[in-house]
């Protein structure tokens, strides 16, 4: 499990494929590396990978295999690329962002980078099949950066995040721009409950979902907007508990 929160950037020194893996030999900046073993996991972008060699105190090697590559941007990276980097979380370790599996469930593009004095906005390509899970104020990993969701257009397809000048110094965000891609990691409690939620109408609304669609819709709302809704009443209770 990670934390969301980026712990430095590294730069990938060598790429190599061999039937079908991926090999990324990656230079960490000093004491990142501390205590690492073969077999523990870093989130690279938001993919977590695993440690298969130690080459020194601060370059290491990571395997990926084909599916990962598939739905990841860990295809587009080349020698120098940086990326952000993230040790796993230790018991007990503070959740400064959200828990993030490090599993990432898609890869989309930047449409848009505005910045106002340092407000730092990034505008977000969003897929009709994604969207259900994305609302305002709700939880979204982007290269494995814990950040809260803006605005959404889900008619227009983008969704916004502001990221304040911290954030922007410890990760590779203002490298991004118009055409960038990104690694998305929808929040699991939101996708749980929202897939819940339609389930249990669907079940119980048979013939009739088709109407009460139509009615939802009427009135500005969809059954995923129920189920976001329940989420953050969840979210809510949980930090007043």
């Amino acid at each position: 499990m990670f934390t969301g929160i980026i712990q430095s950037v590294a730069v990938i020194t060598s790429v190599t494929d061999n039937k079908g893996i991926r090999t990324f030999d990656i230079e960490f900046k000093p004491g990142f590396c501390e205590n690492l073993e073969i077999g523990a996991s870093v989130a690279v972008d938001g993919v977590c990978l695993t440690v298969t060699e130690i080459i020194s105190p601060t370059r290491v090697t990571f395997d990926v295999m084909l599916k990962s590559l598939e739905i990841t941007t860990l295809s587009e990276y080349k020698q120098n690329q940086a990326v952000n980097v993230e040790r796993a979380a230790k018991d007990g370790a503070e959740i400064g962002g959200h828990p993030l599996s490090g599993h990432v469930d898609f890869k989309t593009s930047v449409l848009d980078v505005q910045q106002i004095d340092e407000n730092y906005r990034i505008r977000i390509s969003l897929s009709r099949d994604w969207a259900k899970y994305i609302f305002p104020k709700g939880y979204i990993a982007l290269n494995g950066a814990s950040l809260t969701v803006s605005d959404v257009n889900k008619n227009e397809g983008w969704f916004d995040v502001w990221l304040i000048p911290e954030t922007r110094r410890m990760t590779t965000f203002e490298e991004k721009q118009s055409g960038s891609t990104i690694n998305v990691e929808i929040e699991r409690g939101t996708q749980v409950v929202v897939d819940t939620v339609r389930d249990a109408i669907d079940e119980k609304m048979g013939a009739l979902m088709p109407l009460f669609e139509k009615f939802l819709a009427s009135n500005n709302a969809d059954i995923e907007s129920i189920g976001q809704a329940a989420q953050k009443a969840l979210s809510d209770a949980e930090h007043k508990s």
